[in-house]
């Protein structure tokens, strides 16, 4: 028996797990993969945003900029790297000036923080000199920043289980029932829960849920986006976040430096049926390299390292659906969170969480601790630090990847840690392990090796992101395991 079950182990759900541990209550999150931020949340463009675009009086333009207000205090309590580099809206006629005003004076009615002003060409080049050759002017968005979204997730679900909430993978929901006594029976592939209230987080699948319980049906397409990443060389190219005009399917293509030092180009808007259908695809990649390449011309595609897509959970509505339905009482909806969602996040759990503990008359919890400390990374330290680390654990002078200088000590932590890591791709969200120039190459069989002794399983079951992506099929000599 449940307070609170969380559907959906993304950003939104993680925030509201975190949040609701303010109080005193049985939290409970499910997640149908193998990990938490495994959807929309981990694939997008890490933009804090500052809340221009959204249009007026909407729940976007209201969460947008609450949550922008946030990620400082997240950035001290939480440990998460955030870097306030400003964004700029450039266009590339002067035809387009009216739209540049417009976004300026939507951002202005939305309460948008900080410095927001439209600046012509030369103050724009002497910013950014590398912007491309037909750019003329630009929307100056002083409150725009960047964060990593997994490590953002990954400190709210570790955050949110030291005080208290429980969370478990592989537990796919297939069925919410209303029962007499008021509460939900929540039915998964692990089992069933009963729960007070139930949050459908699910992101491209929070329809499903609202429709399966509510008259007030809510339809989400998925919005499939595609990417490349440019090596750390080039991550001097550019210091903001480099929009282009925005369109009805989107903000754009955009260029943009990461809190990792690599760059980011894209992405596509391309509306898909298949909610599954991740594919990178040749038209895709060719449309955001061409696109991008107004805004910088001659980008070099031998420093690509990787592409990748995201879906978006786009509603039919225009704005994110958010809170209890009339006909669904202890339901409480966080449906359509797209683009700006990751920004929104930690006001729309703040909101959501102070609406629940309301419903259910929780009390404060005064155990509640917000502070979580982040993995030490070896490849910020100074010499002096990494001394100490090894002096204090000797896995830190083993270096397992390459490219990112991860070390054994940080993968061994990733897997140890509240809703730890359970498979390759879960290290390479917490550690950066992989995500180099390299790919995985040659960090992969050590990380294969690490996870199967720290989770107690053979290698043979190590996978790559859960289910059926097994590395290994068999050992090579029967004898001798370590040949494996």
């Amino acid at each position: 028996m449940y307070d609170v079950i969380i559907i959906g182990g993304g950003v939104v759900g993680c925030a509201i797990a975190r949040e609701l541990t303010r109080y005193k209550g049985k939290i409970l999150l499910l997640e149908k993969s193998n990990d938490i931020c495994n959807g929309q949340s981990k694939a997008n463009t890490a933009i804090i945003h500052g809340g221009y675009d959204c249009k007026p009086n909407t729940l976007k333009a209201k969460f947008n900029v609450l949550g922008n207000a946030m990620f400082d205090k997240i950035h001290e309590e939480l440990d998460v790297p955030i870097q306030w580099n400003t964004s700029l809206v450039v266009s590339f006629s002067m035809d387009d000036h009216p739209a540049l005003v417009k976004l300026l004076e939507q951002g202005k009615q939305n309460g948008c923080r900080g410095e927001l002003r439209i600046i012509d060409e030369k103050e724009l080049r002497e910013r950014e000199p590398n912007v491309g050759s037909t750019a003329c002017e630009a929307l100056l968005v002083g409150s725009g920043g960047i964060v990593c979204p997994y490590e953002m997730t990954t400190a709210f679900a570790e955050n949110a289980a030291m005080n208290g909430a429980e969370f478990l993978r592989n537990a796919e929901v297939e069925k919410l029932v209303k029962l007499e006594n008021g509460n939900w029976k929540v039915i998964s592939t692990i089992g069933s829960f009963e729960t007070r209230v139930v949050v459908n987080a699910a992101g491209i699948y929070s329809d499903v849920f609202n429709n399966m319980v509510s008259e007030h049906k809510v339809h989400i397409h998925a919005r499939r986006g595609e990417y490349y990443i440019l090596d750390k060389k080039y991550k001097d190219k550019f210091h903001a976040a480099m929009f282009q005009l925005p369109t009805k399917m989107g903000k754009g293509i955009l260029v943009a430096p990461t809190v990792d030092g690599t760059v980011l180009v894209g992405p596509t808007a391309e509306d898909i049926d298949d909610k599954e259908d991740k594919r990178t695809t040749a038209f895709g990649l060719a449309k955001s390299l061409r696109e991008a390449t107004r805004t910088w011309e001659n980008i070099p595609t031998r420093a690509f390292i990787t592409t990748f897509s995201g879906l978006r959970a786009t509603g039919d509505t225009g704005d994110f659906v958010l809170g209890e339905p009339d006909d669904a009482p202890g339901f409480f909806n966080c449906c359509a969170v797209e683009s700006p969602g990751l920004t929104s996040s930690p006001a729309i759990a703040d909101w959501m969480s102070k609406e629940i503990a309301a419903k259910l008359n929780l009390e404060k919890n005064p155990d509640f601790n917000p502070i979580r400390k982040a993995i030490p990374k070896f490849r910020e330290m100074t010499e002096e630090e990494r001394e100490a680390a090894i002096a204090e654990n000797p896995d830190f002078a083993r270096v397992v990847c390459r490219c990112e200088t991860v070390t054994e000590a940080e993968i061994r932590e990733a897997i140890r840690r509240p809703v730890g890591a359970l498979d390759v791709d879960g290290i390479k969200r917490r550690t950066r392990a992989g995500m180099g120039r390299c790919q995985a190459g040659f960090c992969t069989p050590r990380t294969v090796e690490i996870l199967a002794e720290e989770l107690g399983i053979s290698p043979l079951e190590v996978t790559k992101f859960g289910g059926n992506s097994k590395l290994l099929d068999s050992y090579l000599f029967e004898e001798g395991k370590d040949n494996a």
